[in-house]
């Protein structure tokens, strides 16, 4: 659902100088066929050894990772994290947020 948000609110998104992308835990060829299946048009990163979810501090106690949103600005300070991801308005609520933290358009 979260991918399908995100796929379907990609012209807004899009319409935003930023780079966006999906991570999981699952293996490189899982996340290949996942984003073929739900035409993803963003990239989904495979972390399978749990290196960067775990930097991150997004893995639940199960290992698998929760669905938060960082909004990173170009200097690599995260100006926010968006705890209550909602996996059906995720595209909309990106578009919100970035709006809201002043994201540049393009």
């Amino acid at each position: 659902m979260q991918c399908k948000a995100l796929r379907d609110s990609a012209r807004e998104i899009q319409s935003f100088d930023v780079a966006y992308f999906m991570a999981s835990v699952d293996t490189l060829e899982d996340n290949t066929a996942f984003a073929a299946e739900h035409e993803a048009n963003f990239p989904i990163l495979a972390d399978p050894n749990k290196e960067m979810t775990g930097e991150y501090d997004v893995l639940m106690e199960v290992g698998f990772a929760n669905r938060w949103t960082f909004y990173i600005d170009t200097d690599g300070t995260i100006l926010k994290i968006d705890k209550e991801t909602n996996p059906a308005t995720a595209g909309r609520d990106l578009v919100a947020n970035m709006e809201e933290l002043g994201f540049n358009k393009i």
